[in-house]
């Protein structure tokens, strides 16, 4: 029979099943592949959705795959580009993680800062703004292999393989975003060959994945992988050594200057139709004073940019400024939320916090 450079899967199928039945070995596919007068490795290519094992196929799958299909989205035809969001203010590190991106070279990076300062933001923005596409994991310290490579998943009574967020983010050429990767467990060492820029050897099916061209693996972490000290980062612990130094670069992400934060706090604002630029630059300039006091040792705790958000957003239900900061700061301990709303007052003459009242005589 004269060679078929063009072979497809609905004929081999078709072959198999009618000669062998739906349980195929490797014996069945090379005499596949001498009946179509192809090679061995391309036949192999042509079942690789049906493969279970090394050299195991079983052409009842797909029937069982097509109802997953129904259940989740078809993964190639997904759009995994993050949204441009119209209130993010580029700032930091952004310019030198785009040029990253947009090299589409392999550089593995770490990108670590307190919490609440943008990282994991500024990372699906630059993917946002390239057209990139990007596949995020949030890490735990319960997070394994299963959880990031893949396995296999019983559906109506039948084992399916199915990809890991790790295997689609190679495959695909995406951006692999390890958000909180200081809170994983030594499980997160099969990541190794992955971070080498090597791929990974399913051993559950038999099969090498390589990654596409553009992969690449960014992770953000409240700290350097070295554990927590101060006790401020419950839960994070001090990841392998071998496996932090795989990283080729660490950015240390600080919070934006008082003006930057104000031009975020507007830009959000407008969103949700606040519009009050004295009290997001009033914000601003506190935040700033409460992180210098932070660093001076003065105070315990720290105004994010991310609790700014979600005071402008209570500020936009009640209309007052006292109100929105105190709801939003009573999750400090007592003393820190007054030394808070204190050092509020004293930079905001429209509020004045009373003692005999805890609400605040606010100046219309």
């Amino acid at each position: 029979m004269p060679a078929k450079s063009d072979l497809t899967t609905s004929q081999i199928t078709s072959y198999l099943a009618e000669t062998f039945g739906s349980d195929i070995n490797t014996d069945h596919v090379r005499a596949a592949a001498t009946y179509f007068s192809v090679s061995y490795p391309t036949a192999v290519k042509r079942l690789c959705q049906y493969n279970v094992a090394r050299g195991k196929w079983n052409l009842t799958i797909e029937e069982t795959r097509d109802q997953l299909e129904t259940q989740f989205p078809d993964q190639e035809e997904m759009n995994l580009i993050p949204l441009k969001d119209n209130s993010f203010v580029p700032f930091g590190n952004f310019t030198d993680l785009k040029k990253i991106i947009s090299s589409r070279l392999f550089y593995p990076t770490f990108i670590t800062g307190m919490s609440g300062n943008g990282k994991t933001f500024s990372v699906e923005q630059a993917c946002a703004a390239l057209g990139r596409e990007l596949i995020r994991v949030n890490i735990t310290i319960e997070t394994d292999e299963d959880d990031l490579i893949g396995g296999f998943r019983l559906v109506d009574g039948s084992t399916v393989w199915h990809n890991g967020p790790v295997i689609e983010a190679l495959e695909r050429g995406a951006i692999l975003l390890l958000d909180e990767v200081d809170l994983a467990s030594n499980k997160i060492l099969c990541l190794q060959s992955i971070l080498e820029g090597k791929g990974v050897f399913l051993k559950k099916t038999g099969r090498y994945v390589r990654p596409a061209a553009g992969f690449n693996v960014i992770a953000t972490a409240n700290t350097k992988g070295k554990g927590s000290d101060d006790g401020r980062f419950i839960g994070t612990n001090v990841l392998n050594e071998a496996f932090l130094e795989r990283f080729a670069l660490t950015f240390e992400q600080e919070y934006p200057t008082p003006k930057i934060e104000t031009k975020i706090l507007e830009k959000i604002g407008a969103n949700i139709g606040v519009t009050d630029p004295e009290f997001c630059a009033k914000l601003a300039d506190w935040a700033d004073v409460i992180r210098k006091t932070f660093a001076d040792g003065g105070v315990d705790e720290i105004i994010s940019t991310r609790r700014l958000s979600h005071i402008i957003r209570a500020y936009s239900i009640w209309g007052d400024r006292y109100k929105a900061i105190k709801v939003c700061v009573n999750r400090f301990d007592e003393e820190t939320k007054t030394l808070f709303l204190d050092v509020y007052t004293k930079l905001d003459e429209k509020v004045e916090m009373e003692e005999s009242d805890e609400r605040p005589y606010y100046d219309q």
